[in-house]
């Protein structure tokens, strides 16, 4: 199968949620995520997000889903991403992937991995390496 590479920018926004009592007890912090992509991925995605954050500087953790709707290389659908990212004393260690069988339309078969950028000054990007069973680029 061919990997397709995609990449872009994106917005996002944050918002912290009321965490339950468990969360709390652990000392989590629950976001909801608003994300909008440009470039290759024209898409918006929502979805939820528990972290933690070490008392040593740089170090923190957190897991996340988010269902992704819109375009892919011009090909319309969603699919949902899951991620598992650590950041070690500043050093980032990302796991996003695309939740087998989640894609939809002419998505459907998508499989992949993307990273995210964040530059400083705050701005974001992705570079999203998919495949696409039975379809053509």
């Amino acid at each position: 199968m061919i990997v397709h590479t995609a990449s872009g920018k994106f917005d996002v926004q944050l918002s912290p949620q009321p965490a339950t009592e468990a969360a709390s007890q652990a000392g989590l912090g629950r976001m909801a995520i608003d994300k909008r992509f440009h470039g290759a991925l024209e898409a918006a995605s929502a979805g939820e997000m528990l972290a933690f954050r070490s008392a040593v500087t740089g170090s923190a953790g957190y897991v996340a889903m988010e269902k992704v709707s819109g375009t892919l290389d011009g090909r319309a659908g969603s699919f949902v991403l899951q991620h598992s990212s650590t950041m070690e004393r500043g050093v980032p260690t990302q796991s996003i992937t695309v939740v087998p069988d989640s894609g939809t339309g002419a998505l459907a078969g998508l499989t992949g991995r993307m990273t995210i950028d964040i530059a400083p000054g705050g701005a974001h990007s992705y570079r999203f390496e998919y495949t696409l069973s039975g379809a053509a680029p």
